[in-house]
């Protein structure tokens, strides 16, 4: 098998952060031969930078078990999906006045740095649909959790008139086809999470029929001791909330579960470009984790202070040369 990525970052990354991109992919190797289990986190705007052109991959070919990821990256994939066309690049984001970010919200456009989500074709397209489901739920008394709606949306079809890209590019759609279990902490501050809100406070929905973050925190629990036999990795890019979160879930069952048989994670890695600050945990460097009984002393660890759109995809491309 041709391994042209592989071959070009053995030959040229060896010292610093490159070097360190090379550990780190080599060691997520290792955790997935070795037969671990690896969970992947999705801070920042991911979905948006479009990860999901190699992401999607990486799920299909079951190199990551596990998602957590913010709401923002939930649904941004979706609308990448369906309003792909629409998007605007603003690569002089730099150079914008206040006068020029102003037009653009009168345009309907939202701006990620160079990136601009158009409003109309992305969150008034989803929510025209998701709304049906979260109604259509809550009227046969059902709850779910809040990706457990958008894999019912993508594989209902209904969003298939809209399809801008590839499907096989959109790391959701893969997701939803294996059923990947997803974490999603804070998705109340995404835009459909917004929405929903907005729902509840018209009296058209109650806040239950989605299930809230404590049941992800149990959901998360319960997987994490099933699974954990051979260990459980943590491939962390971005900081946040979205590996926060799921981090804890070893502190959690050790010690207030007071289950001492739990496992640390097996590995962690973070690309992260926050640097290390007075009481940053982004910014943290991995030893401070065992402090809080997440790693332990001899866990692989691996940080790479950099731009995770850049990183990140060569360290998939590696895997997927495996």
């Amino acid at each position: 098998m041709s391994k042209p990525i592989t071959n070009f970052i053995e030959k040229y990354f060896l010292h610093f952060n490159a070097a360190a991109l090379v550990d780190a992919a080599k060691g997520y190797e290792a955790q997935l031969n070795k037969g671990s289990k690896m969970l992947v986190s999705l801070a920042g705007a991911m979905s948006t930078a479009e990860l999901g052109k190699i992401f999607a991959e990486m799920i299909r070919q079951d190199k990551v078990q596990i998602v957590s990821c913010t709401g923002a990256n939930l649904e941004e994939d979706v609308m990448n999906l369906v309003a792909h066309s629409h998007y605007k690049r603003v690569p002089n984001y730099r150079d914008l006045t206040p006068q020029d970010e102003w037009d653009l919200l009168e345009k309907g456009l939202n701006r990620v740095t160079d990136t601009c989500i158009p409003e109309e074709e992305a969150f008034r397209r989803i929510q025209e649909h998701i709304v049906k489901i979260w109604k259509d739920a809550e009227a046969k008394g059902e709850r779910y959790l809040p990706h457990e709606y958008m894999y019912k949306l993508l594989l209902s079809g209904v969003l298939e008139q809209y399809y801008e890209i590839d499907i096989k590019d959109s790391w959701m759609y893969a997701a939803a086809e294996k059923n990947l279990p997803i974490i999603c902490p804070g998705w109340e501050d995404s835009t459909m999470g917004n929405i929903f809100a907005s729902y509840v406070l018209k009296g058209e929905l109650k806040a239950s029929t989605v299930k809230s973050g404590i049941e992800y925190m149990t959901f998360l629990a319960d997987w994490y001791t099933d699974n954990s036999e051979n260990g459980i990795g943590f491939f962390q890019i971005g900081g946040g909330i979205a590996g926060d979160f799921p981090i804890c879930v070893v502190p959690m069952l050790y010690q207030d579960m007071e289950k001492p048989e739990t496992p640390f994670w097996s590995y962690f890695c973070q690309i992260s470009d926050s640097t290390t600050s007075y009481g940053s945990y982004s910014g943290a460097v991995p030893n401070e984790k065992i402090t809080w009984g997440k790693l332990d002393i001899d866990t692989p660890k691996f940080i790479i202070e950099s731009d995770a759109t850049i990183v990140a995809p060569l360290i998939f491309a590696y895997l997927l040369e495996m």
